[in-house]
C-alpha cells in the first residue's frame, strides 16, 4: 500500500526520500468494503439484536420486581393474581419505552449512511465526481441531516421520559 521513494534533485544531485503509495483506487475500495459497508452493517445488526434483548430483560425484570413485591403481600391470592395479570408498572414501562425510543432513532438514523455506503459499493459510479453525483449528493445530505437529528431529538426524549432529567434541566435553563 504505501512504500518509501526516492527523489533526484538533478540541479543539486542531492536524493530524498518521500512516502507513496499504489493502486489508490484499490485501497479506496477495500476501505469503502470494510469501514464503510460491512463493519457498519454488522454493527447495525448486533445494534438491532441489543434493542431487542434490552427489551426483553427490562420486561422480565420488571415482572420479576413485581412478583417480589406482589409475594411479599399479606394475602397469597392476592399476590397470585398480581402475578398472573403480569402488568408492568408505569415507571418500568416508561423505561422500558425511553431505552427503547433512543435506540430506534439511532438505529433510523444511520439507515441512510448504510444505503448510500451500501450503493457506492454496488455501483462504483454513485460517487463524488463520477456519473450519479447529484444522487450522491442528495444521499450524503440526507444521511448527515439524520445524524443531527439523532442528536438534537434525543434531547427531547429525555426531557419527556424522565423526570430527574426534566427537573435538572429546568433548573439550569431558569
Amino acid at each position: 500500500m504505501f512504500r518509501i521513494a526516492w527523489s533526484t534533485e538533478p540541479q543539486s544531485n542531492l536524493s530524498f526520500p518521500y512516502v507513496t503509495r499504489q493502486s489508490s483506487d484499490q485501497i479506496i475500495r477495500i476501505n469503502d468494503m470494510l469501514n464503510r459497508t460491512s463493519l457498519p452493517w454488522i454493527n447495525f445488526i448486533i445494534m438491532i439484536a441489543c434493542v431487542a434483548i434490552i427489551k426483553l430483560k427490562l420486561y422480565q425484570s420488571s415482572l420479576v420486581r413485581r412478583s417480589e413485591t406482589s409475594t411479599s403481600a399479606s394475602n397469597p391470592k392476592q399476590a397470585h393474581e398480581a402475578v398472573n395479570e403480569q402488568e408492568i408498572s408505569p415507571k418500568d414501562l416508561r423505561v422500558i419505552q425511553s431505552v427503547v425510543l433512543i435506540c430506534c432513532i439511532f438505529i433510523v438514523s444511520q439507515l441512510p449512511f448504510l444505503v448510500y455506503s451500501t450503493g457506492r459499493l454496488i455501483n462504483p459510479e454513485f460517487d463524488v465526481f463520477k456519473k450519479l453525483q447529484n444522487l450522491f449528493y442528495i444521499f450524503t445530505t440526507i444521511s448527515r441531516t439524520f445524524s443531527y437529528l439523532n442528536a438534537s431529538v434525543n434531547i427531547f426524549v429525555y426531557y419527556n421520559y424522565n423526570s430527574k432529567y426534566r427537573s435538572i434541566f429546568l433548573s439550569i435553563t431558569k
